[in-house]
């Protein structure tokens, strides 16, 4: 059974920790079910502790403990326990503690004696059992190697320890194994010695000369294969650079290999960072809860985003694979060399490391497209979070499982906060304040305010009330209303702000909010903004010194419930182009005509506020299309949407990925956050009509295209032949409607002579969910052909779970039978149970509630294997409030299901519960105890 009362842990009660770890030398006898494991120790009290307690509390859980020796320095044992010939002589030592010198919990190790005026030496040995770890966290077995994953608090089910991030240390790693059950050794740092032993056995030790949490501390043992290049530092050292793989995953490696070059050089030419070690390692494991992780010089990668090949992984899983291995090594700096406190700081590394894969992926990329689909899955996913009852702060104040701060918030949201300082200071303002960071902080475990503080000190700025985006949960609403004076020839902006109540927080104090906006006149030219002196806190982005003209946007920084902004010398009432570049993480409340919006689809000169103003119009298009379908009248697409979608099509583009994004309409996902009440069928059946319409109308403009954009470019990368592809597809996906002879036949075409992933995919996606007689033929045909190849296959299930086809649900049931689906797999499960759950809202929302009964069985089953990907499956149900009077007493009765389910893991209790206990008054169960 689990604890009635789980632990809440609070930000307001962090104390620093009351002993600190010098040095630990680690010695690994593995095994696939027993691995033997001695942790030397060297301790000392922390002078900064308040603490009068003089017991010595280590974290641990799930192994055996077999011996503890405590020396002070009095009376050496005289045993050096990391040397691997040393290992488990299994007879007494000096100084062995004896069973009432200390006190085993089952979740810590508690010595009730320790020096308290100079260091000592802890010497633990416990054995672990990696095949019987099913939760992926600590040392586990995956597709027959042995593998770690540290973070958050995975290092305590290896050995006992201080599993807190602020305990840095030096590791110092000897890994023991048989030579050909194990032959790769590795751990984290420069390999420092090597040898052989009897019985077949081989050892490697490892050094890391860093200081590091356990978090970051990384084992990885077995049969691998190495892929090899170097890179050389613009200092000049040479760093040696490696891929693990399995034997059959060898030719997957190319885009990864290039990927880290590109990212170690783009960290030195934009921050200055180079690499610190002599080797740097990225091993592929198939089994992983999570996408990557930065253990220190040992990245351990889901084999999702290391391996690709044209004809097995699309355009976006290329562009995925770089940026995921620039944000790992980006780490190196902003996670490693300098990590978080307390884990209430997650996104104090996070944040910024993915606002800073995001600006290497728009300069390797595109910026325009990289910009619009960060935000896209922003306000589709992370919005709802913040709407939710899990909504909290991007530095939360409370958690009972740390693992269910992964989120959105702290990553993407993150993120955003600290794009909106480099907003407001500026690039070269940012790279000051980063410098400063960097060089204040190096080698230490600190806070989100450290970060801040350093780029205020660096630009000499005030960002006090900034910080309140880190403390305060909810997507703020920015309102925007508009006067113009023909009279006077001014436009006057007022902008207000407000958040709506969160768990836990009921009152909103204002933030500081950077709107960058820009004017146009009639004719699609640009209006100056030219602001009024008295009209507030205000900077031309375009302004230099000296410069006589006014901008040609402005900078508006918001800081009040409400402001006003008035720009003068305007011969004629202007277009506003509001919040370009997306400069906040806000709601944008404006009120637009469709003239308005379609004009600005043809002339903002900012690209983020063109693909907006397309997605708005199509937004307000299908909202009054729902209404007529929940009220049997008929549907009708408005001439104006038709029209402005032609005069695309029509244009010249030079980024064919970005004209793609404008012929795309909001997602599904998107358009129900924009209800009160989400009705997944009325929305479908809106949105499927526009696109119906637009290919009977646009038949002409869109088979010209795809005809122009259908070449042979497979194995090319170029952002021509990734356009090429993206807006040729996008065409067929259109064209797919129409649900005539000549129109399957060219999808099946466009499947069956594919030579690139991207195409066949493509082709297969619109065959799935459409009525194409060949659909079964096709999907037994690709996984006849991709059956051995595991990252292919999770495509094949999750484009099955995610169709619109009546008969989805049936095809999800049977595949959960199906050979290739293993429910340890995380992949798999996201494959299968999270596509459905999360990415099929027509199915998933059934009126009937088999879908909610499917995922809760499919919760309960991942509880006690995987606590971790259960918690991230309930997910989908969280949101229960949002669905009409059925649906909620549907969804609700399954959370209350999961509620009582025998021996519920504390990852799951704390999704379900708060779920099922938020109030309307923003009141969580964390108040409550």
């Amino acid at each position: 059974m689990r604890d009635a009362n789980p632990q809440t842990i609070y930000l307001k009660d962090y104390t620093v920790p009351e002993y600190l770890i010098h040095s630990v030398a680690l010695n690994f006898a593995l095994d696939d079910e027993c691995t033997l494991v001695s942790s030397r120790l060297t301790l000392s009290r922390n002078p900064a502790s308040q603490s009068k307690d003089t017991a010595l509390t280590l974290s641990g859980e799930n192994m055996k403990l077999i011996r503890i020796n405590l020396d002070d320095g009095t009376n050496p044992s005289g045993a050096d326990l990391h040397l691997p010939e040393g290992l488990w002589a299994g007879q007494p030592r000096v100084n062995d503690l004896s069973k009432d010198q200390y006190l085993q919990t089952q979740d810590a190790l508690i010595i009730n004696q320790v020096p308290q005026q100079q260091r000592f030496v802890l010497t633990i040995e416990n054995s672990i059992n990696p095949k019987a770890n099913t939760a992926l966290e600590g040392l586990y077995l995956s597709s027959g190697m042995l593998c770690t994953q540290c973070e958050a608090e995975g290092f305590r089910k290896i050995t006992y320890f201080l599993d807190r991030p602020d305990v840095m240390t030096l590791f110092t790693t000897t890994l023991v194994g048989d030579k050909d059950r194990y032959p790769v050794l590795l751990s984290n740092g420069n390999k420092v010695a090597q040898g052989e032993l009897p019985d077949n056995r081989h050892w490697v030790t490892w050094e890391d000369p860093f200081n590091k949490p356990c978090y970051l501390f990384a084992l990885v043992a077995g049969q691998l294969e190495c892929i090899e290049d170097r890179f050389t530092t613009q200092s000049g050292r040479d760093i040696d650079l490696q891929i693990f793989v399995e034997k059959h995953d060898v030719d997957k490696c190319d885009h990864a290999m290039q990927s880290l070059k590109n990212a170690m050089l783009w960290d030195e030419q934009v921050y200055g960072r180079e690499y610190d070690l002599d080797l740097y390692m990225i091993v592929a494991v198939s089994h992983f809860n999570m996408g990557a992780m930065e253990n220190k010089g040992l990245n351990v990668f889901n084999t999702k985003f290391v391996l690709a090949r044209p004809d097995t992984a699309t355009d976006s899983d290329y562009e995925h694979i770089e940026g995921v291995i620039g944000h790992e090594y980006f780490h190196n700096w902003t996670g490693n060399r300098i990590t978080c406190r307390d884990w209430f700081q997650l996104s104090l590394k996070e944040g910024f490391t993915v606002f800073r894969d995001q600006e290497f992926t728009g300069d390797r990329t595109s910026k325009a497209v990289k910009r619009i689909e960060d935000v896209n899955m922003l306000r589709t996913r992370q919005f709802a979070e913040d709407a939710g009852p899990l909504a909290h702060p991007i530095r939360p104040d409370a958690y009972i499982e740390i693992n269910n701060f992964y989120t959105l918030t702290v990553y993407e949201k993150g993120a955003e906060v600290v794009r909106m300082i480099h907003t407001l200071i500026g690039a070269d303002g940012f790279r000051k304040g980063s410098d400063l960071y960097f060089e204040r902080y190096d080698g230490q475990a600190v806070t989100c305010d450290d970060f801040v503080n350093a780029m205020e000190a660096a630009n000499g700025i005030d960002l006090s009330q900034f910080r309140r985006w880190y403390a305060q949960a909810g997507t703020p609403v920015l309102t925007v209303q508009q006067h113009y004076d023909p009279s006077a020839q001014t436009l006057t902006l007022i902008l207000s702000q407000s958040c709506p109540p969160t768990p836990g927080q009921a009152l909103k104090e204002p933030l500081h909010i950077p709107v960058t906006m820009g004017l146009l006149n009639k004719d699609g030219s640009i209006a100056p903004c030219n602001l009024q002196a008295f009209g507030g806190d205000c900077r031309g982005d375009f302004s230099r010194p000296g410069r006589i003209n006014p901008p040609l946007q402005s900078l508006l920084q918001l800081t009040e419930s409400e402001q006003t902004f008035t720009f003068e010398g305007l011969a004629e009432q202007p277009v506003v182009s509001m919040l370009r570049g997306f400069s906040a993480p806000v709601k944008l409340v404006m009120e637009r005509s469709l003239d308005e919006l379609a004009f600005l689809l043809s002339h903002d000169s900012d690209t983020f506020n063109r693909w907006e103003a397309g997605q708005q119009l199509a937004g307000q298009v299908i909202s009054g299309m729902i209404a007529d379908w929940q009220n049997g009248r008929d549907m009708h697409v408005s001439p104006i949407m038709v029209a402005a979608i032609k005069q695309v099509l029509e244009q010249s583009w030079d980024d064919l990925s970005y004209f793609s994004l404008l012929l795309s309409l909001p997602s599904e996902t998107y358009l129900a956050e924009q209800m009160q009440v989400v009705d997944a069928e009325a929305i479908h059946a809106a949105r499927e009509f526009v696109i119906l319409t637009l290919a009977e109308q646009l038949q002409t403009q869109f088979q010209a295209l795809y005809r122009n954009n259908h070449q042979e470019e497979s194995g090319k990368f170029d952002s021509g032949s990734i356009g090429r592809r993206r807006i040729k597809n996008t065409c067929l996906s259109y064209l797919s409607k129409l649900e005539n002879k000549d129109i399957y036949q060219l999808s099946q075409q466009q499947f069956s002579q594919a030579k690139n992933m991207t195409d066949q995919m493509a082709a297969l996606t619109v065959i799935v969910n459409n009525p194409h007689p060949a659909k079964q033929q096709c999907l037994d045909s690709f996984y006849r052909q991709w059956q051995t190849e595991a990252l292919v296959i999770d495509k094949w299930f999750a484009l099955q779970a995610s169709g619109s086809m009546p008969e989805t649900f049936a095809t999800v049931q049977a595949l959960m039978q199906h050979p290739a689906f293993d429910l340890k797999n995380p992949n798999r499960v996201r494959s299968l149970i999270g596509a459905f759950s999360q990415s099929n809202p027509l199915h998933f929302h059934a009126a009937n509630g088999q879908g909610y009964r499917f995922l809760a069985d499919q919760i309960i089953a991942l509880n006690t294997l995987n606590p971790q990907i259960a918690s991230r499956m309930v997910g989908a149900l969280t949101s229960w409030r949002r669905f009409d009077e059925g649906r909620q007493a549907l969804i609700k009765t399954q959370l209350e299901r999961i509620m009582t389910t025998e021996a519920i893991s504390k990852d799951v209790y704390e999704v379900a519960s708060k779920s099922l206990a938020v109030e309307a008054t923003g009141r969580s169960p964390l108040q409550n105890q």
